[in-house]
């Protein structure tokens, strides 16, 4: 058996391809499915069959295409209601992918209906010999959120998730190579959830804490205690995958014509400017707002978890970068943005404004700051709380648009943890009207440059 990971890190999940050098089986496919198809290709294997652990909460799955198009079997619990042709399948019910045997258990946790799939090769040669895919249950190092489904919900599935996990590792063995989907910067992780890049399942039963927390209650304390907010979009997710999603459309579109542009900032539509932050700060479209592309897993979730959920979106920037962002934002149902493609946003609408705010660091925030103007901290709740800036005023990022109101009307100075929170914050606060500086550093040297930092944490 060997597997190929896909791996989608804007969102912080992984997609399996897994072979026996002849056919496949592909578990939890994202929704741009030409990579896994490229992946097929190059292993020089048919993909025979698709699977689900999930409806997923996080993204539009690709499954159901995938499987369309390559005339395999779709594997979905049969305890799903969903809404498409698919092959439905219980725990315990075992199927085969050529040589290999591949068992569904039940692993409710992370969802009401959620599978896990060991995989095992009876003739492994120099391959895997077993594999252990448990998409949003056992993670490295932790487990799926339990509180997707909602509030009524949630105790009780992390009940489920702690004896799940148990029933996992129990039916596995030891040596066997654990896959999960969820887990590597993904908002569905929760806990301690660890950065390795690999493991097994002996090493996570001696070292996963729900794994090794022998009281099943202060599990579950400490499970619920953890759990922090999650991107809006993510409510649009599971139904969209209940209802079976389309195939995403990739292509760059023609270019919006400038009197166009110029009408949508001038009618207030959200037009997003790809470029860095530093640069957008220098000069852009009056009415545009930053979210810079190219910094990891922040321009997909916080997109979807700021703007309004299916308003009109035009998408500013190279031509690279807006083909990279349309198919991010397709993985999470943002589906065929307009695009204004260009490195100069002033001659993409002449007769639109450019202005700019200033930029600055820590140091500079000591310096330039009177008194009175206003420190803005756009980082989470827990991240506030751990360690702030002494009198500033926390408005997590994916709350400032619905909370502009209650900032006082002095000068806002606005941070995060590294600057692109920030910097996205800062794009909302003067398209508003509002005088604002950004403070692009990272909030770990603030105390270095004299800033002084207190903690709201509990004793």
């Amino acid at each position: 058996m060997d597997v190929v990971v896909v791996e989608t890190t804007p969102l912080g999940d992984r997609s399996y391809l897994v072979h026996d050098g002849t056919v496949a089986l592909v578990i939890d496919p994202q929704r741009d499915t030409d990579r896994v198809e490229s992946a097929a290709r190059a292993a020089g294997v048919a993909i025979t069959h698709v699977a689900e652990t999930h409806l997923h909460n996080d993204y539009l799955t690709g499954g159901l295409i995938l499987a369309r198009d390559h005339g395999a079997r779709y594997l979905v619990n049969a305890a799903d209601k969903v809404a498409f042709q698919h092959e439905p399948i219980v725990p315990g019910q075992a199927f085969a992918v050529g040589r290999l045997s591949v068992k569904p258990v039940a692993t409710p946790g992370h969802t009401h209906t959620h599978l896990a799939y060991i995989v095992s090769d009876p003739d492994p040669g120099a391959g895997v010999r077993q594999a252990v895919f448990s998409g949003g249950s056992l993670l490295y190092g932790s487990v799926g959120r339990t509180d997707l489904i909602g509030p009524d919900d949630t105790a009780g599935l992390a009940r489920d998730q702690y004896a799940s996990v148990r029933r996992l590792v129990a039916e596995s063995a030891p040596d066997a190579i654990l896959y999960p989907t969820h887990g590597f910067g993904s908002f569905c992780s929760i806990g301690p959830a660890s950065r390795i890049p690999a493991s097994t399942i002996g090493e996570q039963a001696a070292t996963n804490h729900a794994l090794t927390d022998p009281d099943e209650d202060h599990f579950v304390r400490h499970l619920l205690a953890n759990i922090t907010a999650y991107p809006s979009y993510y409510a649009h997710m599971s139904p969209l995958n209940a209802l079976g999603p389309g195939p995403a459309v990739l292509q760059v579109p023609e270019s919006v014509e400038s009197a166009e542009l110029e009408r949508r900032l001038e009618a207030g539509e959200w037009v997003v400017d790809l470029r860095n932050r530093v640069a957008f700060a220098a000069s852009h479209l009056r009415g545009s707002v930053a979210f810079e592309y190219g910094t990891g897993s922040s321009f997909t979730s916080y997109l979807g978890w700021v703007l309004p959920w299916n308003q009109p979106l035009t998408l500013l920037g190279a031509h690279d970068d807006v083909e990279k962002a349309i198919r991010d934002l397709a993985r999470i149902g943002i589906d065929s943005p307009d695009a204004a493609v260009g490195d100069d946003p002033g001659a993409l609408a002449p007769a639109t404004a450019l202005v700019q705010y200033p930029i600055t660091d820590w140091a500079g925030l000591e310096r330039d700051r009177a008194s009175g103007e206003t420190v803005l901290d756009v980082r989470r709740i827990e991240e506030f709380s751990a360690s702030h800036v002494l009198g500033a005023v926390n408005v997590p990022l994916h709350e400032l648009l619905l909370r502009l109101d209650e900032l006082p009307d002095s000068r806002i100075w606005v941070h995060c943890t590294s600057g692109y929170r920030a910097s996205v914050a800062a794009s909302l606060l003067h398209r508003a009207g509002r005088s604002v500086v950004l403070i692009d550093a990272l909030f770990r040297e603030a105390a270095h440059a004299g800033v002084e930092l207190v903690s709201a944490a509990p004793a």
